[in-house]
């Protein structure tokens, strides 16, 4: 039988202890809460500077020090001026020229070859599987010179085929692998009813498959978009001709003063300010559907 004297002893370490794991319970999450707050905050920095410079009068304004984060002078007639002064209709146009029909592409090649790794059962799958893996450590660099060298054979370059038709003729490995992730998650019960009730692999593709996949979907979409939106290196070797330049290419054609205006940075800030601003849209918009989709991605294989 314990003494008197030990029990008293316990009494004050247990709810030491106790009174330990409370606090523990309360500040963690605090902790946690302030590190992703501060974290967040530091991310959002430069996207705050980038609005406060598309805002000022001039570079003068902008490289101030100490720098200025509300301007004392705001100027919106600086996004006037990039659609008046300076042809950012025209980059818009053929960014989206380029955009939406290679994201197109490549996400409907994607998940057909998705579909065909996740739930065809073809000898010497997981091989080719793995090899088109592989390819994503395959720098862009090495097939640079021959892509440049066929696409100049059949005379595409100066058009916007070499940065259209690729993507329409196989997706992305990266695409490829978050959809056959997704589709493996996908109960095989439902491909092998519709296979007794006589449907064949494209109709369930496309009334089972694709329906059950929405998240899925817009993560890669969202992936292909980004991509493809704020692509700089493609745009610069295949589209020799000013009319068709990208956004991407047309910031650094302001910025080096091809239009002629030398103290042009504050008009360079507004335009990447406009081209971030369909990309956040988006994001806002399809966030939920984005962050269940990564979510699920992993869940099965």
């Amino acid at each position: 039988m314990a003494s008197p004297g030990l029990v008293n002893q316990r009494a004050p370490i247990g709810q030491w202890r106790s009174a330990q794991l409370r606090y523990a319970r309360v500040l963690r999450p605090v902790a946690a809460h302030i590190v992703i707050g501060v974290g967040g905050f530091l991310m959002l920095v430069p996207f705050l500077w980038l609005i406060s410079a598309s805002l000022k009068e001039g570079p003068w304004a902008i490289f101030v020090i100490p720098p200025e984060i509300i301007p004392k002078t705001i100027r919106w007639e600086n996004y006037v001026d990039v659609f008046v002064n300076f042809p950012f209709p025209r980059f818009v146009r053929n960014t989206l020229i380029v955009t939406v029909p290679a994201t197109l592409g490549g996400v409907l090649t994607s998940a057909l070859a998705a579909y065909g790794f996740a739930r065809l059962r073809i000898p010497g799958r997981e091989i080719v599987f793995t090899m088109i893996l592989a390819t994503i450590m395959l720098p862009y660099a090495v097939t640079l010179i021959p892509v440049y060298i066929m696409f100049k054979e059949i005379g595409w370059l100066g058009t916007f085929l070499p940065l259209i038709v690729p993507y329409w003729f196989g997706g992305s490995a990266f695409s490829i692998f978050l959809l056959r992730q997704f589709f493996r998650t996908i109960p095989n019960e439902l491909e092998d009813a519709a296979i007794i009730d006589g449907a064949g692999y494209l109709t369930i593709f496309l009334r089972i498959i694709l329906p059950l996949s929405v998240p899925a979907l817009v993560v890669v979409t969202i992936f292909n978009f980004l991509s493809h939106w704020n692509d700089y290196f493609g745009p610069l070797i295949y589209l020799n001709h000013y009319e068709l330049w990208t956004i991407a290419i047309g910031i650094v054609a302001v910025k080096r003063a091809v239009y002629g205006q030398m103290d042009n940075a504050h008009i360079t800030m507004a335009m990447s300010m406009l081209m971030v601003l369909p990309i956040v849209l988006i994001f806002f918009v399809a966030q939920r559907a984005f962050i269940r989709g990564i979510v699920l991605t992993g869940m099965k294989g």
